[in-house]
């Protein structure tokens, strides 16, 4: 790869085991390998002590990749469905639509390395779970958005005037077609989701539960398989 990977930041919990056993990780990686919380404030303050602590042990210039899990906007994305970034909107603000660009030499690459396996998106940060289809197509005519997610606007935010390159690769764990149980009431202001408050949500919406899980569960052994093959490529 002409752009080697430094570092990859995935969301904790499920998220971040699927790439750690895509990419077999131990301590003696040359990748070094974080998990971080969800959501955009979460992820500002977390970035904010990396850079303190962790961003020169990477070296000059070094490259890094965000994965994850993501929702689809469009019909032409389902479930399983791997995308690479080519930048990032943020909702948060009504008034404005602020853009970032994803590095643009990274991202040639690693559409060289991956392929047809691989489409290239925008995406759309909110600072919640969206989780009706009717809002999701909203979003979509709205942005022109192809998926959304909590991080990858103030992901770039935070790190754009490091001199970090940045990509970000994800794998679509929920379609524009159907509802999902609403967790914003499961979710801390750290980033973390509490586990009573998630298990009340669920069984209050058993149909919706049982299609984010499975949803879920398609995403994250894709997301596995992509670490894998990120892997043999040599990152």
């Amino acid at each position: 790869m002409s752009c080697p990977i430094r570092a990859i930041f995935v969301p904790q919990g499920a998220e971040f085991k699927a790439v750690q056993r895509g990419l077999n990780h131990s301590p003696q990686s040359s990748i070094a390998l974080y998990s971080i919380p969800m959501g955009p404030q979460a992820i500002q303050a977390y970035l904010q002590q990396w850079q303190h602590s962790e961003l020169n042990v990477l070296g000059n210039s070094p490259s890094v990749l965000l994965m994850g899990l993501c929702g689809s906007l469009v019909p032409e994305l389902g479930i399983g469905d791997r995308v690479l970034y080519r930048s990032c909107l943020d909702a948060r603000d009504a008034d404005s639509v602020p853009q970032l660009d994803c590095d643009a030499t990274l991202l040639k690459t690693l559409q060289e390395r991956l392929g047809k396996t691989v489409t290239t998106v925008t995406s759309l940060m909110c600072d919640r779970m969206v989780h009706q289809a009717t809002e999701k197509q909203a979003l979509a005519l709205r942005y022109g958005a192809q998926v959304v997610d909590m991080e990858g606007y103030a992901f770039l935010n935070a790190l754009q005037s490091t001199g970090v390159a940045i990509n970000m690769l994800r794998v679509v764990s929920d379609d524009s077609r159907h509802d999902l149980p609403d967790l914003s009431a499961a979710m801390t202001d750290n980033g973390t989701l509490k586990p009573m408050a998630l298990a009340a949500n669920m069984i209050r919406e058993p149909r919706n539960a049982l299609r984010l899980i499975q949803g879920s569960l398609k995403g994250l052994k894709q997301l596995e398989q992509i670490a894998s093959a990120l892997k043999r490529h040599t990152l």
